[in-house]
């Protein structure tokens, strides 16, 4: 009946002294939507296999999905048969990745976010005005090498303060610093503000290169962590963004902070003396992996999560515009 009157739920005495919060916004981004839906429509419209040049987004749930409807994930272009089909990821690629597929016949569609994009593009400006670009990120990481690719004999990679002594530059007055989209903005800045004591005329970027879903992500588990005795982000090892969200996570207060693919990778032992629990994902999670990571929460005594909004997200990237005109031309000759 307290259903029907629209009362609060009657909690159990255990629950009653249990909190869960999640945070929104959380999960997908609009540069993991388009990516992940450009593999499944390439998939519907030429039939499998569709290769894809590394992992389409950093989830390995996501990549499973479509590993099983036919995408075939390969590291190098080399892996792919002259001619087929390959889409490039999320993460973006280097000006020799296209060239390399050009040289090979391959149907490229490239996935890269558009966020990213526009790093590359400033990437290009810089290099074409002869500035050194000191591009903040992690080596190895995909995007980084794609930025890099752009302008190799001007960019050098500074993944942290610790790096900033290493920095050699022709003038100090003509120097630039870029992101990788998916870092820490705290973290980020720290480096910033140690490159520009070497650097004092350091320029900026001409927009924010963390993306808008990093730092909402961020700002989201900010709000939600302090006092609270346990994060639990849902998101794969090799998502830069969800590893930066556990940390940032223990450095705004939280108690205890753990990131996990999914609910079969949780420790029951995090839950012993645990009254509140925080729940975020990072921005190439499917959201079904958090509500999972609820009802484990909720089969163990837990009440319903609270949600916690501290961002609305409205933007939709439109598909590559290679696969667009593929759709438009099955489109028309199927009337």
């Amino acid at each position: 009946m307290s259903a029907d009157l629209g009362l609060p739920p009657v909690l159990s005495p255990d629950e009653a002294d249990k909190a869960v919060r999640l945070a929104a916004p959380r999960g997908y981004c609009a540069g993991v939507d388009r990516a992940v839906i450009t593999v499944e429509k390439a998939l519907d419209l030429y039939g499998a296999p569709v290769y894809v040049r590394k992992e389409i987004v950093h989830n390995k749930h996501v990549v499973g999905d479509l590993a099983a409807r036919g995408a075939i994930f390969v590291n190098e272009l080399d892996e792919v048969p002259e001619g087929a089909t390959v889409v490039f990821s999320a993460h973006g690629v280097s000006p020799a990745v296209h060239a390399e597929a050009e040289q090979r016949s391959l149907k490229t569609i490239d996935a890269t976010c558009p966020l990213v994009t526009k790093v590359h593009l400033e990437a290009v400006r810089f290099a074409k005005e002869d500035f050194d670009i000191l591009l903040i990120g992690h080596a190895g990481h995909e995007e980084v090498e794609g930025t890099m690719g752009e302008a190799p004999d001007h960019t050098q990679l500074v993944e942290g303060p610790w790096d900033v002594d290493k920095v050699v530059v022709r003038d100090p007055k003509r120097v630039v610093w870029l992101s990788q989209t998916t870092l820490s903005v705290d973290e980020t800045m720290a480096t910033v503000a140690a490159l520009r004591e070497r650097f004092p005329e350091l320029l900026d970027p001409p927009s924010d290169d963390i993306c808008y879903a990093t730092q909402n992500r961020q700002l989201a588990v900010k709000e939600i962590s302090p006092g609270t005795d346990l994060v639990i982000v849902v998101g794969s090892a090799n998502s830069s963004n969800s590893v930066r969200l556990a940390e940032v996570a223990l450095e705004a207060g939280a108690k205890a902070a753990y990131r996990i693919d999914d609910a079969s990778e949780i420790d029951e032992a995090w839950l012993t003396g645990v009254s509140t629990v925080s729940v975020t994902s990072g921005a190439s999670v499917p959201e079904e992996l958090v509500q999972g990571v609820i009802t484990y929460l909720k089969e163990r005594g837990f009440p319903d999560a609270t949600q916690v909004h501290t961002a609305e997200e409205s933007l939709i990237f439109a598909l590559p515009p290679e696969l667009r005109k593929d759709l438009r031309a099955a489109e028309q000759a199927t009337r």
